[in-house]
């Protein structure tokens, strides 16, 4: 894999999610298309300067809201992150709400999930196919980046919950009333279609991940009908406390050494098992960016 360009190193990412396409407080932009061995990701990277800090930022999406959540190529979106140098990966996504405090309007920092997903499970890992590891993920969120992010959103105005369970289902259809019910009698908070696996994913590339989950609505729970225009409206209103939000995280953020790496940051230390003798050339090509320490 071809090195990039030095302008195009980045120690901060941020993953836009619905209604969040852009920031446009960054300066001196570059538009950046990468490849990855997992396809495109979802959309070119816009790499610019925010407070003296490189950062990328991506749509989830994709520019225009085309990728449906089931979509998203996740192995790619993180792998390039990883080719940039990134190490703090911010990710701003849309929830319904699972109780009755978390309101629409409400920002939650979630620090746990729980997987209700259905599709491939290859598609949450960059391991197997000759090389296994296995990371820990029993605190699947950087608790660091998290508690910048969720000061950031309270100086931003925005009402905080900290902690929680993000619930991931499948979806592109939202919840029915009895699956609602369902995630509500485990006690999980909020209820999203995308997190587990970028959370997943950044653990195995040794990036810190915190989301910041963005209530639109009350799932199917409630006996109003989730109305999607109504939902679209609190999006838009979401995405601009958000882009606020992330302008005063950012140069919160620390960069270049300046505090010991989070554990997420060595993750793979002893996490891989097969020995490196046995690890396929193919596979140390694929996965370059991620075992570059170990190679």
């Amino acid at each position: 894999m071809s090195q990039l360009p030095s302008e195009y190193s980045c120690e901060i990412g941020v993953i836009g999610g619905s209604g969040l396409y852009a920031i446009d407080a960054l300066t001196d932009v570059h538009e950046v298309a990468l490849a990855t061995p997992y396809g495109a990701p979802s959309d070119t990277f816009r790499i610019g300067t925010l407070a003296g800090r490189r950062v990328a930022f991506l749509p989830r999406h994709g520019a225009g809201h085309r990728l449906s959540p089931s979509e998203l190529p996740h192995r790619a979106n993180i792998h390039a992150f990883k080719q940039l140098g990134v190490r703090w990966l911010l990710a701003a996504s849309a929830v319904g709400s699972l109780k009755e405090e978390l309101a629409p309007g409400h920002f939650v920092f979630p620090d746990q999930f729980f997987d209700r997903t259905k599709r491939d499970p290859s598609a949450h890992t960059f391991f197997g196919n000759g090389i296994v590891a296995h990371v820990a993920f029993g605190d699947p969120v950087c608790h660091i980046l998290q508690e910048i992010l969720r000061e950031a959103a309270l100086d931003a105005g925005a009402v905080c919950h900290r902690g929680g369970t993000y619930v991931n289902m499948e979806g592109p259809a939202f919840s029915t009333r009895a699956e609602s019910a369902f995630h509500r009698a485990q006690g999980w908070d909020v209820v999203g279609m995308t997190n587990l696996a970028e959370a997943k994913l950044a653990r195995e590339a040794e990036i810190s991940y915190a989301p910041m989950s963005m209530v639109t609505d009350y799932d199917a729970w409630k006996e109003e009908v989730v109305d999607i225009a109504t939902v679209v409206r609190q999006l838009h209103a979401n995405a601009e406390l958000a882009r606020k939000t992330i302008e005063k995280a950012i140069p919160a953020i620390p960069i270049g050494g300046s505090v010991s790496a989070p554990r997420a940051q060595h993750a793979l230390d002893g996490a891989i098992l097969t020995p490196r003798e046995h690890w396929p050339e193919a596979r140390i090509e694929e996965l370059g960016p991620l075992l570059k320490r170990y190679v």
